[in-house]
């Protein structure tokens, strides 16, 4: 019945500086992008392998509560198939990445870093 995630929404307060987080730096193509003049709102969608991100803007959006353990979603977690590779092209754009850690039950290599707003994003490689 549910058979794979089509998109996570986000909503930027910077929206140019996000879109460019997004698509240039991380890399995601834009599908399209639209502005929705009734809700002062920009919409663009970008293409994350199968799926998608929906990134918005939106006039005074309220702050995260917390990070990382508020409640709800946690973090969004991109795979890689290097991960060196991937966190020194972060690097590279300014973006701080936290050291590479180990999972103990799987046994493959992951690390966090945050999108412009602070939100929470994984790198986790592929095994």
């Amino acid at each position: 019945m549910f058979e794979a995630i089509h998109h996570i929404a986000i909503i930027a307060a910077d929206y140019p500086r996000s879109k460019r987080f997004y698509a240039e730096i991380l890399g995601f193509p834009v599908i399209r992008e639209v502005y929705r003049a009734e809700r002062e709102s920009w919409k663009c969608d970008l293409q994350v392998g199968a799926a998608q991100i929906e990134l918005f803007s939106f006039p005074a959006p309220p702050p995260r509560p917390s990070r990382p353990e508020a409640l709800g979603l946690r973090h969004l977690a991109f795979e890689v198939a290097d991960i060196e590779a991937a966190v020194a092209h972060l690097e590279a754009h300014g973006v701080a990445v936290e050291p590479i850690r180990v999972d103990p039950h799987t046994d493959r290599r992951y690390t966090f870093f945050t999108d412009p707003d602070a939100l929470p994003l994984e790198l986790y490689e592929r095994g």
